[in-house]
């Protein structure tokens, strides 16, 4: 093993941004890539009325709602680093986009709101990285707005979060009175002009919280800022770097990313603490970064990226070993060789060929329906890379379609969107309905907007008086039989085949159960 392959995995950073809605996290993400150069002029996120929308939204809806409603993948480089950046999207429908992204990052970016403290959404994604114990550094965020008190934040994480907070920055002011922050973890002030659009380049620097020249600066609110770090310095968890690796606690910085406020203490903090690629579990044994054989895993599937060429991107992260173009890798699910000659990078919707990439890296591959979410890929060894489920749908659509000419489109429009697993498809035993399954309703929204842009098929959805579904399995055959028998009218195939069990309530799911004690409901399946 090289010096240079070992170099090459350290200056790794992979990592996902997550938040409540309206956060203002794919804000932060353009300034992100703004400090990292690697766009020089960030969109109005919030001029919806522009050409100008983020670099990371790329979807008509999402240009059209404002939201992020997939996850986009950028890489830059910042300083020695080499940064691998997934935007996820904050609204609960599509938090298991957020879920299968955060089972491909090596830490997160918690960005939260400071008016509005710690919300749902939050609370559900810190659900998610906890299982996994993902490091989690926290921005604060909107501080050029009236908002809470700063102690009174970092209080609300701990409280609502279990994690324990270590502020490595402080701000001086909020509102219209924000002049910027204070970098605890580096002792010095960074005074900066408010700019939205470029990159500001450093005006003033002290790095004595003492000097005269302090008060000069500030006024009024030196004397402040020198009172809250004394109070800090006393009242305040100290950074443990440990803690924040076993995500027992979390480094916690303030700013305003519109403003590029804050944004750059972020940045150097950041590349600085968060773990490079780690280890990762499969069926059979865990994989390190550091093994020469290669190895990796799909855990996204996006299709139409670009209209023009009708195609499929697989987002695939490598565990292990080195990615070189046109290397020959097993599919092992199919069991097959296939050679990975045209891989890509992404800079949002922009796009390059990649010549070598490694572990820690997120790389495309063009997929022709043949690569699914979970997948695994390796030079050598048989391995299965685990923890990248399927969640149980919650609300459910039947498919109506206005013209019937139309249907081998819907039937090739629905297949590929259920395996980017936004949605989920379900054919009944009994009929020939396409039914959609998904964990939040504007799924179905989304559905039928790209199905008319992206495979000009006009349909509409109407209610069905299901409300959960489970995978049913047995080892129990005459059992199985029965209960296939015996509920034909619930059951339907979803677009992999496995069998699943539809239901109009948890009463009868329990009665059910109660009736069919060898068969076993699932609540989620992992991909497979």
């Amino acid at each position: 093993m090289s010096g240079k392959f070992l170099n090459e995995i350290e200056k790794r950073r992979t990592f996902g941004i997550i938040s409540h809605p309206d956060a203002g996290k794919t804000t932060l993400t353009e300034k992100l890539l703004l400090f990292g150069g690697a766009i020089q002029m960030a969109g109005a996120v919030k001029s919806r009325k522009t050409s100008n929308h983020a670099l990371s939204d790329w979807m008509a809806i999402e240009k059209d709602r404002g939201i992020s409603v997939t996850t986009s993948v950028m890489k830059f480089n910042y300083h020695d680093y080499e940064i691998n950046l997934l935007d996820t999207p904050g609204h609960q429908d599509f938090s298991e986009d957020t879920y299968r992204v955060l089972t491909a990052v090596d830490s997160a970016l918690m960005v939260i709101d400071s008016a509005k403290g710690v919300e749902t959404q939050t609370t559900k994604l810190m659900e998610v990285c906890r299982m996994r114990n993902t490091p989690i550094i926290t921005f604060i965020n909107k501080l050029d707005r009236e908002g809470l008190d700063p102690l009174d934040i970092l209080a609300d994480i701990e409280e609502k979060l279990q994690i324990e907070c270590a502020p490595l920055s402080w701000p001086i002011g909020m509102g219209k009175g924000f002049k910027g922050v204070y970098n605890l973890y580096r002792k010095e002030l960074n005074l900066f002009t408010p700019s939205q659009d470029t990159r500001p380049e450093d005006h003033t620097v002290v790095s004595d919280i003492n000097d005269s020249k302090l008060d000069q600066l500030l006024g009024v609110d030196a004397d402040k800022l020198r009172e809250d770090i004394e109070l800090l310095e006393g009242a305040a968890n100290p950074f443990e770097y440990e803690e924040y690796l076993k995500a027992g606690q979390t480094p916690v910085f303030f700013g305003s990313a519109i403003n590029n406020f804050g944004v750059r203490e972020l940045l150097d903090a950041f590349v600085e603490l968060s773990p490079p690629p780690g280890p990762r579990p499969t069926q059979t044994r865990e994989v390190s970064p550091e093994e020469t054989a290669f190895s990796g895993f799909t855990f996204k599937i996006q299709a139409n990226m670009d209209p023009a060429h009708r195609d499929r991107i697989a987002f695939f992260r490598i565990c292990s070993g080195k990615f070189t173009r046109g290397m020959r890798v097993k599919h092992h699910r199919l069991g097959k060789d296939i050679s990975l000659s045209n891989a890509t990078v992404f800079m949002a919707q922009n796009r390059e060929n990649v010549e070598e990439a490694y572990p820690g890296d997120i790389i495309g591959i063009h997929n022709h329906g043949t690569i699914k979410i979970g997948d695994t890929f390796t030079d050598k060894e048989e391995l299965k890379f685990t923890g990248i489920p399927n969640f149980a749908p919650e609300h459910f659509r039947k498919v109506i379609l206005r013209n019937p000419l139309k249907i081998k489109q819907l039937q090739k429009g629905l297949v590929q969107m259920a395996e980017e697993g936004a949605v989920q498809l379900f054919r009944p035993i009994i009929g020939n309905d396409y039914v959609l399954g998904a964990v939040g309703v504007l799924q179905f929204e989304v559905t039928m907007t790209r199905l008319k842009a992206e495979y000009g098929v006009d349909a509409e959805y109407v209610p069905m008086n299901f409300s959960l579904a489970r995978w049913v399995t047995s080892e129990n055959k005459v059992q199985l039989r029965e209960f296939e028998k015996k509920n034909q009218a619930n059951l339907a195939f979803d677009a992999e085949g496995h069998l699943s069990y539809l239901a109009d309530g948890m009463w009868r799911l329990s009665h059910t159960m109660e009736l069919f004690p060898d068969i076993v409901f699932h609540k989620t399946r992992e991909s497979v």
